[in-house]
């Protein structure tokens, strides 16, 4: 009989799995050893949390389910802030907690806790797993949930007493052959004999097993199986009639959110509709780099003022969150179409004139299929964005040459965006440093932007690289680092460099928290806990066993960015550790 953790990967492989990350630990070792001779890749990070955003980096890469496998106890307690960040982000992925022994619970033994109430409020289900004949039924169902309705993260708790080989297991339980029933007081025989039996029980084989239930899992499969029906029913009616409010529109927007390209099967056809509606469109999240580089129906800066000035807007898998103002970004007088997986996201804050309780993606594609033959036009609107888009692209490149003692973050990054390959795979790890690169830095394909979403969680840049190492091995993978964000997975140069991947990071040296000092200095006149040092983070990469470079001279931008390229390209992760000069770019535009 194959012990637990060879099931584990097993059932893994036939789900599409060919990665798995994590930090070591006997209680899930036997999943690690399993994987690895299945021929699924073992990534080990330097932190929990990190080998759980490379699963999160996956998901959105490949559209299977990324999967993290981390210790009991502490090891679950590190991955909390990176499950969160999942569930947040709408990624499907599978984290895999070990636990103590079924006989243990509750004991005292190591690292014992009531992980499954700890974080069933962070995931779609949370399994715990007693018996070894459950671990592939559980697994299968945890991956058809983690993809259905709106995506998420399961976790399965699986103790290391059914991970083990069952001849060891009954050694630990001294149940092998009955051996203490011989012998002993009657207490001592009657304890015996409940392990024995409670050893037969780990491992007995049905035939017809069926998935561990889960407490979270029925109202997830209910609202699932809701949004799975209005999607079938209800999409093709809902595109119809908001093609007849699209053919009376003068000055529509639409706007892509992250949940449109969770499908990369679909990407190309949805490409084509977004062609076909020529709306001009402003892409958000992961859907970053959708259209490539320059597309003539893009829009890119003062997307608030277009959406005040617009008579129709279709948010795409896009919530009236903080970042529309809660909706008041959008004209009240304007028809509002919203499509959205989550019935939840689909009315917070604003409800729509048309609300579509399932896939943007479909929506969309049905919505270019009514549009097909009519005449609509919005050109003149479009070139009136189109223009406001170039007059702020030429300030902006003003600013860029502006000249300081250190490095223009501005300049920076547009001789970054003239390096990139258009494959390349930029990471969005920090606060200041990083929106001033999304106003610059043009992914040149889809699925090219990995971001945190909308829990703003730092931290991800590690492990995100990772997971894009991981799915995209012959793309180059940067990460765009503030100082501040760059501490949390720094330490992951350690497994760049031994995995020998070529991540190049990025880190914008200020010395301080800029996002949060501006406002607070300028507000509560006082700095406190924003300052840092600007340290010598490329002495750090370099003990971890990178290369790399400080700059510090504006003239040696371009030479020191093809210089890491070119490192990277032969499997070397690379850091840049760039001193900025003090910006106001993005003065004023703090978010709650």
């Amino acid at each position: 009989m194959q012990h637990g953790g060879a099931i584990v990967a097993e059932t893994l492989l036939q789900q599409g799995v060919e990665h798995i990350f994590t930090l070591c630990g006997g209680h899930i070792s036997p999943i690690l050893s399993g994987c690895r001779q299945a021929g699924i890749h073992v990534w080990d990070t330097r932190h929990e949390a990190s080998a759980v955003f490379a699963a999160d980096a996956v998901s959105r890469l490949s559209g299977i389910p990324g999967v993290a496998a981390v210790t009991a106890g502490p090891g679950v307690t590190n991955a909390v802030t990176a499950v969160k960040n999942a569930q947040l982000a709408q990624s499907p992925l599978i984290l895999l907690g070990g636990a103590s022994a079924t006989m243990l619970r509750g004991r005292g033994s190591l690292q014992d806790i009531d992980q499954i109430t700890l974080i069933e409020p962070h995931v779609k289900a949370a399994y715990s797993i007693t018996k070894v004949r459950d671990i592939r039924p559980t697994l299968e169902q945890a991956f058809h949930l983690a993809k259905s309705g709106v995506p998420g993260p399961v976790f399965i708790e699986l103790p290391l007493d059914i991970l083990y080989p069952e001849s060891l297991v009954r050694e630990w339980y001294g149940a092998k052959g009955g051996e203490q029933a011989k012998a002993g007081s009657v207490a001592q025989k009657v304890i015996s004999r409940y392990l024995e039996y409670h050893t037969q029980q780990l491992f007995k084989e049905e035939t017809n097993s069926s998935p561990v239930k889960s407490a979270k899992e029925l109202s997830s499969r209910l609202t699932d199986m809701a949004g799975e029906t209005l999607d079938q029913v209800n999409i093709r009616a809902m595109a119809r009639l908001a093609g007849r409010y699209l053919r009376k529109a003068s000055a529509p927007v639409l706007l892509v959110g992250s949940q449109t390209v969770g499908d990369p099967k679909q990407l190309q056809d949805l490409i084509e509709a977004i062609e076909t509606l020529h709306i001009p469109v402003y892409l958000s999240g992961t859907a970053r780099g959708l259209l490539g580089r320059d597309h003539p129906l893009q829009c890119r800066h003062r997307r608030k003022q277009a959406l005040r000035d617009a008579d129709m807007v279709i948010l795409a898998g896009v919530p009236c969150d903080f970042r529309l103002d809660y909706g008041n970004n959008i004209n009240r007088r304007a028809t509002m179409v919203s499509a959205n997986l989550s019935r939840t996201d689909l009315l917070k804050n604003r409800i729509p004139n048309l609300p579509v309780w399932g896939n943007p993606t479909e929506f969309l594609i049905h919505l270019a299929d009514q549009l097909r033959s009519s005449d609509v036009e919005f050109d003149t609107w479009l070139a009136s964005l189109r223009g406001s888009d170039d007059q702020r692209n030429r300030e902006i490149k003003a600013q860029a040459r502006q000249k300081g003692q250190h490095i223009n973050p501005l300049a920076l990054f547009q001789a970054l965006d003239a390096k990139l390959d258009d494959d390349a795979v930029i990471v969005a790890d920090g606060g200041d440093f990083v929106a001033t690169a999304a106003y610059t830095l043009q992914p040149g394909k889809p699925l090219c932007w990995l971001d945190p979403g909308v829990f703003g969680t730092l931290g991800v840049g590690g492990g995100f690289a990772l997971g894009a190492a991981a799915a995209r091995p012959d793309s180059e993978i940067w990460i765009i680092y503030g100082d501040g964000s760059s501490a949390y997975s720094l330490a992951e140069f350690d497994t760049f460099a031994r995995q020998g991947r070529g991540v190049i990071a990025i880190i914008g040296n200020d010395g301080c928290w800029n996002q949060i000092a501006r406002d607070q200095v300028e507000v509560l006149k006082d700095d406190v806990a924003v300052m840092l040092r600007q340290s010598d983070y490329h002495d750090v990469a370099k003990g971890y066993g990178g290369e790399a470079f400080l700059l510090d001279d504006p003239s040696k931008i371009r030479t020191t960015l093809t210089a890491a390229k070119k490192l990277a390209k032969a499997g070397k992760p690379v850091l840049i550790n760039a001193i900025l000069d003090k910006s106001d770019f993005r003065k004023g535009s703090i978010s709650i």
